[in-house]
């Protein structure tokens, strides 16, 4: 989905950017496109931080650019729109997640998959269409194709909406694939952290019934109190994960570091599903007997389509649920980054960039 440029010069822009494996940022000067016909510029009001940032300006998955500006769970306000854009007008607010393009013909585009396009651009960290890098959300201003930017509900508070475009739909679009939505079920949450506890919120805002499934028992208290988790389970009790065993329609595993998959196989129902949503380097350990045994699913999922996006957050909207979040200025970032790396976070960072970019 490429756009017909004006003859427009370049947008200066002013963010923060990594530029080696150090994963340090700091203040870097350059410039997006031109607003093309189909984009919109965005002045950028805030961007959550995703722990993926963190992997990709340390290159710890070993295809990071730099300088790298990091940021893919972006909201702010449309500033310019192109002549052929229907989607938006000026004073919209608009976000804009992990993708920015996609080819837009092939199967998985025309299904509304474009995350799952072969050529689809990831928001920052990639190469446009045009052979330039792509920058993200720690930065002032941001040039989209408007099919790739969603209608941000009024009344949804922007900070916390925010990494909804990531986490949110991370976890929001394989329960709605997979059938993981109905009201009555029994939703296994693998982990409560940025993904975790806005899965908790979605299947709770369902009519689910939800267990939260961790190895740290002081998050108890908070699963079930705050967030209104039905059960809580630590993986290493033994008795609990056999009181457990064979009682979950689906389980979302959001954990990224190694660990067992055979203790959720076992909790799941016949033909049950275990969604795995956690960017792991580490594969984990997978035993096959009980998937044959229990006709038991295991599935992965990497983010949906921009339909979902909307979907996702008009859901949201209706049930108020946004992420738990600590705002912070952007001259806080390399702290945060320090932070998240050891999971000192409840449960999201997001940037005020509007206030705090100078």
């Amino acid at each position: 989905m490429e756009n017909t440029l004006s003859n427009e010069k370049e947008i200066p822009v002013f963010g923060w950017a990594a530029r080696d494996s150090s994963g340090i940022l700091s203040p870097f000067s350059f410039s997006r496109r031109a607003n093309g016909d189909r984009d919109i510029t965005i002045k950028i009001l805030y961007c959550g931080i995703c722990h993926a940032d963190v992997h990709f300006a340390k290159d710890e998955l070993g295809h990071s650019i730099f300088p790298m500006v990091p940021g893919h769970e972006i909201v702010g306000e449309v500033i310019k729109v192109g002549p052929n854009v229907t989607k938006f007008k000026i004073g919209d607010i608009a976000g804009v997640g992990p993708f920015c393009g996609s080819c837009g013909s092939c199967s998985n585009c025309e299904k509304g998959w474009e995350s799952y396009c072969s050529k689809a651009i990831l928001t920052y960290n990639a190469h446009d269409h045009d052979g330039s890098i792509t920058y993200g959300g720690y930065s002032n201003k941001i040039v989209v194709n408007e099919h790739f930017a969603i209608i941000m509900p009024k009344g949804l508070p922007l900070e916390g909406a925010a990494p909804l475009l990531c986490a949110g739909l991370t976890v929001y679009s394989p329960m709605m694939h997979h059938g993981l939505c109905q009201s009555g079920q029994h939703l296994g949450v693998v982990g409560l952290g940025g993904l975790g506890h806005v899965a908790v919120k979605f299947a709770k805002a369902f009519g689910m019934k939800v267990s939260v499934i961790s190895t740290s028992p002081g998050k108890k208290k908070e699963a079930l109190e705050r967030l209104g988790a039905d059960s809580f389970l630590l993986i290493n009790d033994q008795q609990q994960l056999q009181e457990a065993k064979d009682t979950m329609d689906g389980i979302i595993d959001t954990v990224s570091g190694p660990h067992s998959l055979h203790p959720l196989i076992d909790m799941l129902k016949t033909c049950g599903k275990l969604i795995l949503v956690g960017a792991s380097i580490t594969p984990p350990v997978l035993p096959y007997m009980p998937l044959m045994f229990g006709r038991k699913i295991i599935a992965g999922s990497a983010g949906g389509g921009m339909k979902e996006s909307q979907d996702m957050m008009d859901f949201a909207a209706k049930h108020n649920i946004t992420a738990d979040i600590e705002v912070i200025s952007m001259d806080y970032v390399n702290t945060a980054f320090e932070r998240l790396a050891k999971n000192d976070v409840k449960y999201r960072f997001v940037i005020d960039v509007a206030n705090t970019l100078n």
